[in-house]
């Protein structure tokens, strides 16, 4: 391949066409441009005498020594080598090559069963899943027990002499209806679980899963709604209205004097405010399954459901439960069979978390208006990423891992969407980076693309740094939050596993940024203290400082694995200043930095075998990644999570690790299976969180 004239003889421009090659192989436009760069830094290596060309042996010893060259990166993946001995390496015949490690012979698939391996698995699935149980089934005794309670009240009641099981079935659902109209309140009230995070409560309750929880409780009124409406409108109004004379006589008190028709029962206030009610939950209900919720992103949907879907679709019609609430209210109190007032009592369930979620949507709604930020800088990033950078408002304080609603009057007043924010808290200001997909994004980029970005850079435009006419002011955007999400609580362990796909990765650039920040206050404190010895505990620590106190608060965290998988080689461009920044600053290895292109074809592939051995190179040589133009080196393909968690259990034995994976549920799953298995079999703790974009 690269000797195309077969005499033994490789010279200046055949490797620059196999790099040219290789680069085409691979969608590296940017590794093209700069072939010929590459194919010089080659012939300087193995070419010190200014022949002109290489011989094939030379070649072949370079790409021999792809392991060593390879392991530059570990731990931080800036240089830890030289040109110069490498080239001493190749003169003396290659260096040795390393034993290759290998797993012990596996037992097969399904090993034999054994009490310790069956007590060691329901151990570490007690340890996982004891939050979730315990709240799962208190919620699930609930609606038993409110059922079975409302069942017998009115199997002994005299309607049901002429309703049958049908009444007491209905009422029994009604009752459960009524528990979970009040519950799926609750883990939508964001404020009160930002706090909840912050106090004990984080180790009883599952709050990570408030969404979930949220799902299941709608998917039980579903339930109820079938179960009560189908016995009402099937079974038990058709039995009331073919009942006798002498049959109906006892509810004549309830019903009135003459016998109802079923068009009287559905046209009463009850009637009316039941259908209306499982109309708008079914029309809510329905956008906001995620095949339409997503559907413009996702896939595409005939006709006329394209202009039902969306997040637009799924965001307004949620907002129709507003009504549903009220008509569920007017439709308990003038609800059949009951006579007295204490016997009403949806409002009694409701009243409570309606106006906890009121209340927080009233305070949500003055305090974004305080919170309304000056933009100071946006940035047009390869990949149709916005970087906004706003000035903090007064009082605004937040987590590292948290995230803000963010809401453009000029777009829409109406409409607030979610971003994590990618400032550290000790900076001054706020910054998000928006990746746009949806149609608010999109109309966003538009504002800054077409009146405030210069057209003289296409592929990254930045307002405040490019020139741009005076008299217009950047559109105003209200900050609201910070809400809490499962990585601010990354404090809590002793290693960190940050797994970012894509975009995915901005919740966790807060927490570098963070990490990063106390690593140069501890190396602050460090010179300007007096003492000659610290403890062992005290020298794998943080220490954080504000400026209001002299208090010290101690990281738990003594060790970050970032590993950032993405797609596109220009994402990179994304958060290059961050990595740079922990490469230089972070001279204890504290950070590992892991990126990974996914477009490429794995390492031990033909098609980068010599792209891999450019980028050992030129990093000895410059320090820099040649696909990320950063210090942190850019690996091949997908990681390999196995080899990675056993690493990580090896490096930290007896540590307790968080998993904090933010991206798209498909890896999620593998993830959180690895978390188990290795937490079972390591004495490393593996504990998953994960939030989805």
């Amino acid at each position: 391949m690269v000797d195309t004239n077969v005499d033994g003889r490789i010279t200046r421009e055949e490797v620059q066409e196999l790099i040219v090659l290789s680069a085409s192989a691979n969608k590296l436009s940017k590794l093209k441009e700069q072939a010929e760069e590459y194919a010089l830094l080659i012939m300087e290596e193995l070419d010190p005498e200014g022949l002109g060309y290489i011989e094939l042996w030379q070649l072949e010893a370079l790409l021999l020594q792809r392991d060593a060259y390879m392991s530059y990166s570990r731990p931080l993946s800036s240089g830890s080598g030289s040109a110069a001995q490498w080239s001493q390496d190749i003169g003396d015949g290659g260096a040795q090559e390393k034993p290759a490690t290998t797993a012990a012979p596996g037992r097969g698939r399904w090993q034999r069963w054994s009490p310790r391996r069956a007590a060691g698995r329901a151990r570490v699935a007690a340890e996982e899943n004891w939050r979730r149980a315990w709240v799962l089934a208190l919620w699930v005794a609930a609606m038993a027990a409110l059922f079975a309670w409302r069942f017998a009240q009115y199997r002994r009641s005299v309607a049901f002499e002429v309703m049958g099981y049908c009444l007491p079935t209905a009422k029994g659902a009604a009752e459960t209806l009524k528990l979970n109209m009040a519950l799926v309140l609750l883990p939508v009230c964001r404020i009160t679980l930002t706090r909840l995070r912050s106090s004990w409560a984080r180790f009883l309750v599952p709050l990570d899963d408030c969404i979930a929880f949220h799902k299941v409780i709608a998917m039980a009124i579903a339930a109820g709604i079938c179960l009560h409406a189908g016995n009402h409108l099937a079974c038990d109004f058709p039995r009331l209205i073919a009942s006798s004379p002498g049959e109906y006589r006892p509810l004549a008190g309830f019903f009135g004097e003459e016998r109802p028709t079923y068009r009287s029962l559905l046209s009463g206030v009850v009637g009316v405010t039941g259908v209306v009610m499982v109309v708008l939950m079914a029309v809510s209900f329905t956008l906001a399954a995620r095949p339409l919720r997503r559907a413009p992103t996702r896939t595409r949907l005939p006709s006329p459901l394209g202009h039902l879907a969306g997040f637009n679709a799924f965001w307004y019609s949620h907002h129709l439960l507003v009504v549903v609430y009220l008509l569920l209210l007017v439709h308990g109190w003038f609800i059949f069979l009951v006579t007295k007032w204490y016997q009403r009592t949806t409002w009694m369930y409701i009243a409570v978390p309606f106006a906890l979620h009121v209340g927080e949507r009233t305070l949500r709604a003055l305090r974004s208006k305080a919170y309304a930020a000056k933009i100071l800088k946006v940035c047009l990033l390869p990949g149709n990423v916005l970087t906004i950078t706003m000035s903090k408002p007064y009082g605004f304080r937040y987590r590292s891992g948290q995230y803000v609603f963010l809401q453009c009057p000029t777009i829409s007043p109406f409409e607030w969407h979610p971003f994590s924010i990618t400032s550290a808290p000790g900076d001054d200001y706020i910054s998000v980076h928006i990746q746009t997909r949806g149609d608010w994004t999109q109309e966003l980029k538009h504002i800054f693309v077409e009146n405030y970005f210069s057209p003289c850079l296409p592929s990254r435009a930045s307002f405040g740094e490019l020139g741009m006419p005076e008299q217009k002011s950047p559109p105003r955007l209200l900050v609201d939050g910070p809400y809490g999400a499962p990585a601010q609580d990354f404090r809590n362990y002793d290693v960190l596993l940050l797994v970012g796909l894509g975009i995915g990765a901005t919740p966790f650039i807060s927490i570098l940024r963070d990490l990063l920040n106390n690593i140069k206050l501890a190396d602050e404190l460090m010179d300007l203290s007096m003492e000659t010895s610290r403890s062992e505990d005290s020298s794998n620590t943080f220490s954080v400082s504000t400026a209001s106190s002299n208090k010290r608060r101690a990281y738990r965290t003594s060790r970050a694995h970032f590993y950032w998988v993405t797609r596109e080689p220009g994402s990179f461009e994304w958060f290059k200043s961050v990595m740079d920044e922990v490469a230089e600053m972070d001279k204890k290895g504290v950070i590992e930095l892991h990126n990974y292109l996914t477009s490429v074809y794995e390492e031990r592939d033909a098609r980068t075998t010599l792209l891999s051995m450019v980028q050992a190179l030129n990093h000895a040589k410059n320090g820099i990644d040649i696909v990320s133009g950063t210090r942190v080196r850019t690996h091949f393909a997908r990681p390999n999570w196995r080899e990675e968690f056993t690493r990580i259990s090896a490096k930290h034995p007896g540590s307790t690790v968080g998993v904090f994976y933010c991206g798209k549920p498909t890896l999620a799953k593998e993830l959180k299976k690895l978390s188990l298995e290795m937490s079972r079999k390591t004495m490393t703790r593996f504990h998953f969180h994960k939030e989805y974009f």
